[in-house]
């Protein structure tokens, strides 16, 4: 795949007159893949959202640079774009590896079970199994080796990754990925102590996806214990994450690798949760809140707060925290002088007597 910087610019709405370069024929110059701006080719294109990596673009040996604004000094073609995220989305999507295309079909050797409702389109891979009263929305991919419980409902262009699987009773929107190996409504851990064993409490309820989720690879989401495991509409979550019973998670949150939430937390729209953060059972995460990584969350949490470390707190009395925290070794020599000093001070007055 090859597209000129005449061609990219036009696909990203880069503004034409401020591509520049010193270079003669700048425009038909081919353009064969992306990539960073310390390894990238001659003939590929990179990108720079900040200041902080403006230096290494004057050595680097790549083909043109996507930026938010024009950079003067700088004898490369640039593609001057209003979100160089986006921009570099589109990019990478042109440039992807061109792998066979999913087929619509059913694999002979899938398994179906009776009244399973597949919609047009749909492709099932191999050696997939799907329960009674299963039913799979149109365009929806089911990859090799997944599992789907009885009575589950997959909405339309959905894709289920290799060996993922869903339990019975669960629900997901349309436009929802969920990454290999991944498994949706196990049975949350709760148990109680009776008559000196630990007894497995019934979870008799389901799991809820929403539309356009993404799920990574080696999730879990525990089914609830009543009513429904809950995530919310453009929530995104990484690599193994656990989610547990009756969480309730809102719209457009991120959750990071290896991630923990315990039972019946409930969190807003628009949290993000920095990787290896835990949290304990049946707290609140206010709207647009912040945790960063390898956080512990113990208490209810208001809205709009930046919080880390463990226990968790607000970022300026954390910060407080550790200034103090570094002082501690200075503190102790001092500490320790003023007491050699108070020693001989009582000397003395001893001698005096």
């Amino acid at each position: 795949m090859s597209l000129t910087i005449a061609q990219l610019a036009k696909r990203l709405g880069a503004d034409p007159d401020k591509i520049g370069s010193s270079s003669s024929g700048v425009l038909s110059k081919e353009i064969t893949g992306v990539g960073p701006i310390k390894t990238t080719g001659e003939n590929e294109i990179t990108f720079i959202s900040g200041d902080k990596h403006k230096a290494a673009l004057a050595g680097s040996r790549a083909g043109a640079v996507i930026v938010p604004e024009r950079l003067e000094g700088l004898d490369k073609p640039q593609l001057v774009v209003k979100n160089v995220n986006a921009a570099l989305i589109e990019v990478l999507n042109i440039f992807a590896p061109k792998l066979k295309a999913v087929t619509p079909g059913i694999d002979p050797t899938a398994r179906l079970a009776q009244n399973v409702k597949i919609a047009e389109g749909v492709s099932v891979g191999t050696y997939a199994v799907i329960d009674d009263g299963v039913e799979i929305g149109q365009n929806s991919v089911i990859g090799r080796g997944c599992k789907i419980g009885e009575n589950s409902k997959i909405g339309k262009n959905c894709r289920l990754d290799d060996n993922v699987v869903i339990y019975h009773n669960c629900r997901l929107g349309n436009n929802v990925v969920i990454q290999t190996n991944s498994t949706v409504g196990s049975t949350g851990f709760g148990y109680s102590f009776i008559e000196g064993a630990h007894r497995l409490i019934p979870h008799n309820g389901g799991v809820i996806i929403e539309d356009f989720v993404e799920i990574g690879a080696n999730c879990c989401v525990d089914r609830a214990k009543f009513d429904n495991t809950i995530i919310g509409t453009g929530t995104k979550i990484d690599n193994l994450v656990q989610i547990a019973h009756n969480v309730v998670i809102g719209k457009c949150c991120l959750i990071a690798a290896q991630s923990a939430i315990a039972g019946s937390c409930k969190l807003g729209n628009g949290v993000v949760v920095g990787g290896q953060v835990g949290m304990r059972d049946n707290i609140e995460i206010g709207d647009g809140t912040m945790i960063a990584g390898q956080s512990g969350i113990t208490q209810d949490v208001a809205a709009g707060q930046t919080l880390f470390g463990c226990p968790a707190l607000e970022k300026k009395e954390e910060f407080r925290i550790i200034s103090a925290r570094r002082r501690l070794p200075n503190m102790a020599k001092q500490i320790k002088q003023l007491i050699k000093r108070v020693e001989r001070l009582e000397a003395s007055e001893d001698d005096k007597e």
